[in-house]
C-alpha cells in the first residue's frame, strides 16, 4: 500500500515551489494561492486571532484604518490581488511577490516604484513567536496595512530616493576600495535607518505612545513589550543617533526611537538624504548590521549601469 503525504505548502523553510524559483534565479513571482495548504491558513488563523486585540491597544490609529481598508481576511492568507485592488487606489502602492531575499539596492528601488516585494510563504505552526527571516505574515499584516496611510507610503519612496541618490554619488568614486568603502557605510547608515523607524519605530499619538514599526505591528510578543517594558529605553528620534545604533535582530529590542508623525518622519529621510550629500553618512559607526555582499553588490552593479 502506498503512502501519501500532505503537500508541503508555502511553509517558510519548506515551500518547494518558491525553492524551485529561486534555483531559477526568479526573483519576483506569483503567489501561487491555490499551493497553500490548511496548515498554512490556520497558522494565519492564529496569528490574527491572537495580535488583533493587541493592535487595538498598542498599534497607531493609520494602521487600524488600513486594517479595515485592506479587509484582510481573519481565517485564511490574504489573496496578494484582493490586497492590491484595494490598496493602490489609496496610494499607487502594491505588494510585489518575491522568492525571498531582495538585494539591497533592489529592494529600496521597489519601493521608489510604490512596490512592497512581499514574501508568500509563512511560518509552521511551530514557531509561531520568532522567525528570523520575514513571512506573508509580517509583511501583509505588519507592514501593508501602514501602505494604505499617504504620508508614510511617500516616506517610503523618499526612502527609494536615497537609494538612487546613494548611487549617484558613489559611482564616478575612481578608486574601488575607496568606493566600497563609502556605500557600505551609507548602506549600513540606510538600514539602520529603515531599522529603528519602518520596523521598529513609535509615534506619539491621542492615545500616548503607539507602534507604527511593522516589526512590532507583527509580534504578539514584542508589540506589548515594546509599549509597556520598563526594559525598552524609549527616546524622540534622533538622525545621528539612528544612523550610529547597532541593529540587533535575535531578541526583543531594547532601545526604540519615537517620531512626532509621519509628517515628521518624511522630514527626517528628507534630513537623511542630505546628510548623505553632505558627506555624513560616508563615516558611520561601526557594527550591525553587517553590510553583506549581495547589498553592496546591488548598489555598485547599480552605479555601474550609470
Amino acid at each position: 500500500m502506498s503512502l501519501t503525504l500532505a503537500a508541503p505548502g508555502l511553509t517558510t523553510g519548506n515551500a518547494p515551489f518558491v525553492e524551485e524559483a529561486r534555483n531559477r534565479g526568479e526573483l519576483y513571482i506569483t503567489q501561487a494561492y491555490d499551493l497553500y495548504s490548511q496548515e498554512n491558513h490556520e497558522a494565519w488563523k492564529r496569528l490574527y486571532d491572537r495580535i488583533r486585540p493587541r493592535w487595538e491597544r498598542y498599534a497607531n490609529d493609520h494602521f487600524l484604518r488600513g486594517i479595515e481598508a485592506l479587509n484582510l481576511p481573519p481565517d485564511r492568507v490574504p489573496r496578494l490581488d484582493d490586497v492590491n485592488r484595494r490598496l493602490q487606489p489609496l496610494t499607487g502602492f502594491q505588494a510585489k511577490p518575491v522568492s525571498g531575499y531582495v538585494p539591497g539596492f533592489l529592494f529600496f528601488d521597489c519601493l521608489r516604484r510604490r512596490e512592497f516585494p512581499t514574501t508568500i510563504t509563512i511560518r509552521p505552526l511551530d514557531k509561531m513567536d520568532y522567525l528570523p527571516e520575514p513571512d506573508i505574515f509580517h509583511d501583509i499584516a505588519g507592514h501593508v496595512p501602514m501602505h494604505t496611510e499617504q504620508a508614510f507610503a511617500d516616506t517610503l519612496v523618499r526612502f527609494g530616493d536615497c537609494a538612487h541618490t546613494a548611487v549617484e554619488m558613489t559611482a564616478g568614486v575612481k578608486n574601488h576600495d575607496e568606493r566600497v568603502r563609502r556605500l557600505t557605510s551609507i548602506i549600513r547608515a540606510l538600514s539602520r535607518f529603515f531599522w529603528f523607524t519602518v520596523e521598529f519605530g513609535l509615534m506619539r499619538g491621542p492615545r500616548g505612545i503607539v507602534a507604527y514599526g511593522s516589526g512590532l505591528l507583527s509580534s504578539y510578543g514584542e508589540l506589548q513589550h515594546a509599549i509597556e517594558s520598563d526594559e525598552v529605553q524609549r527616546y524622540p528620534v534622533q538622525i545621528e543617533w539612528l544612523i550610529n545604533q547597532g541593529a540587533e535582530i535575535d531578541h526583543y529590542q531594547p532601545l526604540l526611537f519615537v517620531v512626532d508623525g509621519f509628517d515628521h518622519l518624511f522630514d527626517l529621510v528628507d534630513r537623511l538624504e542630505r546628510w548623505m550629500r553632505e558627506g555624513k553618512l560616508d563615516n558611520v559607526a561601526p557594527g550591525l548590521p553587517e553590510v553583506n555582499e549581495n547589498d553592496l553588490r546591488s548598489f555598485m552593479d547599480a552605479g555601474d549601469r550609470l
